[in-house]
């Protein structure tokens, strides 16, 4: 038979070792097993209520970790951050310094590092690499476009400062990934609101026009407008990522307000979706039209 569950107070909300809710009697082995508790690894428990986000599989592997280790990668963005850095089926990302050995179960992914006092220990939070450490780490991998992606988001979302993840960068001795890391910092700009808006940028960049003002703000008679995605204000060209704008009906036509308002001011407007982005070489040549007319 099912056992029924049983939710002590003291583990509402609560991410625990099996081994020490019973050690201590405030289960049993039977309760454990409860449909009050969900196994998140071996020996983990969380109360079946909370959602299961990667910061929540972070906390349990904090349970089992060697006090030497901290989280760093894409956990240590989600600690800074917040959950949308990292996915719930992502691995949760550890660092353990030079002869610190740990071999975790599946869902976790282990670096051995100098951390260099590149560590925070925040009280009642989990450990994990400093906002710039974390930076520096997690565009020294992987290709330069998503790193530039990832490090406008960190930007934008106030994880780090640009400038000293490009001091950060500067400062990395000859090392794997250094020179990615270098690259990406350069490009990044810390102004886009969405990864769709970086790469469009980059896209921009790359095809040799004109570097436009990222997130212009337009006025007229009435006072504010619009804040822009991009512009070319000189030639009142204004180039906005299609999901900027809504479909909700009351959300559309205030949209469909400021489009009119920056019509009658004399902006164009050209609207760039996914689709576009597939197409890059017709959407250059449909932006480039756009300036030169």
């Amino acid at each position: 038979m099912p056992v029924p569950p049983r939710r002590p107070q003291r583990l509402h909300g609560k991410v625990f070792r099996g081994t020490w809710a019973v050690r201590r009697g405030i289960l049993t082995q039977d309760q454990l097993r409860s449909s009050a508790w969900r196994r998140l690894r071996r020996d983990v428990y969380a109360d079946a209520r909370l959602e299961v986000t990667h910061l929540v599989h972070a906390v349990g592997v904090h349970l089992l970790t060697p006090p030497e280790a901290v989280f760093g990668g894409l956990t240590a963005a989600a600690l800074w951050g917040g959950d949308g850095f990292a996915g719930r089926d992502d691995p949760v990302e550890v660092v353990v310094p030079p002869g610190v050995r740990w071999r975790p179960s599946p869902g976790v992914a282990v670096r051995t590092a100098w951390l260099d006092g590149d560590v925070v220990r925040p009280q009642r939070a989990l450990p994990r690499t400093s906002r710039v450490r974390t930076a520096v780490d997690l565009v020294r991998r992987g290709q330069v476009d998503d790193g530039v992606v990832l490090l406008d988001r960190l930007v934008a979302a106030g994880v780090v400062q640009l400038l000293d993840v490009r001091d950060a960068v500067i400062a990395l001795p000859r090392c794997r990934g250094s020179r990615l890391a270098r690259e990406v910092a350069d490009l990044a700009d810390g102004l886009a609101e969405s990864p769709q808006e970086t790469r469009l940028r980059l896209l921009l960049l790359r095809a040799g026009l004109p570097a436009p003002t990222a997130q212009h703000r337009v006025f007229d008679e009435e006072g504010f407008v619009a804040r822009l995605d991009f512009a070319y204000p000189d030639r009142k060209v204004a180039i906005e990522y299609d999901g900027a704008w809504h479909a909700e009906p009351r959300q559309f036509a205030r949209d469909r307000r400021r489009l009119n308002r920056l019509t009658a001011a004399g902006w164009r407007v050209i609207f760039v979706t996914a689709a576009d982005l597939r197409d890059p070489e017709r959407l250059v040549r449909r932006i480039a039209a756009a300036i030169a007319g």
